[in-house]
């Protein structure tokens, strides 16, 4: 027996000198240490001999499959080396050739601008304030001077949820209120507070039934319209620009009195006319107004004492002027080949 494992050790040895790739080498070992190999044929034998012979048998056994396995071990990671090795000689990387481009993700366009717009009222002392979007009817409607059964609340066409009294909120002016509120009609406020809001429109370039509003509020002694003014100015020339200038127009809102339509100047054909102001020389991009004296009341401010305004952006419509996109559902879809045009440095 011992002279059998001598002989097939020989063999094994000299067939994997003879090796001339990989394979052979793979396939010889296969072939020795494998299940119908003549390395495991031998264990068969073992019956056949004595417990002495057995004992002596099986550790020659041992040893031979040890030494195979590192022959075999020790072949295949001289081909394996070898073979990289003339891949790595054949296959040289030219390293003036372009690298590949590798598009990366970038920040939303519309919460860049609404990053932008918070940094200008943080730098005039206003806080960024957020509040839920299931919201109460009391604070959405009620509190803003809009009772139960007031036309308003049809134009606003609210998603309703439980009844008529829990509410997606269809604006971000309950903040406002849950602001004043908690400040007990004592200190003054000065807040600003983006966020979604929803109602029930339908969808196309211009409308969207969940959309971004920023809304304002600054509540004081002594603050009248021209305060609102003064603040428009700062805020619409770090937008589109030093040369831009804001108008106001009576309009009407419940929560304001008097309430203005604010206008900014045509920044594309500087008051001249052109497609974007429809040849007025003017583009509305914002609501105000004085806060009602009944709001102020309804959070615990003496309206004999104390005066604020309030405004509201929607923050869909300030990017789209800045930026020139046509379509509001631009923000809000995945295609890159959609929003390409607006990852430029420019935009940064």
């Amino acid at each position: 027996m011992k002279e059998k494992v001598e002989n097939l050790l020989n063999e094994a040895k000299e067939k994997l000198n003879n090796a001339n790739s990989l394979k052979e080498v793979m396939d010889l070992k296969v072939l020795y240490l494998g299940k119908k190999g003549p390395v495991n044929e031998l264990t068969t034998h073992l019956k056949e001999l004595s417990s002495e012979e057995k004992k002596e048998f099986g550790k020659s056994l041992n040893n031979l499959k040890t030494t195979l396995s590192s022959l075999f071990e020790e072949k295949i990671k001289y081909y394996e080396e070898k073979e990289l090795n003339e891949k790595l000689t054949s296959e040289q990387i030219d390293i003036t050739l372009p690298g590949v481009h590798v598009p990366i993700g970038v920040p939303n366009i519309l919460e860049k601008l609404i990053e932008e717009v918070e940094e200008v009222f943080l730098s005039m002392g206003y806080d960024v304030v957020d509040g839920p979007e299931i919201e109460e009817d009391k604070f959405n409607f009620e509190l803003l001077n809009i009772p139960k059964g007031h036309p308003a609340r049809d134009a606003q066409d609210t998603f309703y949820l439980e009844g008529e009294e829990i509410l997606l909120r269809s604006q971000t002016s309950p903040v406002q209120i849950r602001t004043m509120l908690e400040n007990g009609g004592t200190t003054p406020v000065r807040m600003i507070c983006p966020g979604k809001t929803y109602r029930r429109d339908a969808d196309d370039a211009t409308h969207s039934h969940q959309f971004m509003q920023i809304e304002g509020l600054l509540v004081d002694k002594n603050i009248s319209l021209s305060d609102l003014k003064g603040t428009f100015d700062v805020i619409v020339k770090k937008l589109f620009g030093e040369s831009c200038e804001t108008r106001f127009r009576p309009s009407y809102y419940q929560f304001t009195e008097p309430s203005v339509e604010t206008d900014i100047s045509c920044f594309v054909c500087k008051g001249k006319g052109c497609s974007l102001c429809k040849n007025t020389g003017w583009i509305t991009v914002s609501g105000a107004g004085m806060v009602h004296p009944n709001v102020l009341r309804n959070c615990g401010y003496d309206p004999s004492v104390w005066s604020g305004f309030a405004f509201g952006f929607g923050a869909e419509r300030l990017a789209m002027l800045k930026y020139g996109i046509t379509d509001i559902r631009t923000f809000y879809q995945m295609d890159l080949r959609e929003i390409e045009a607006f990852n430029r440095k420019d935009v940064d």
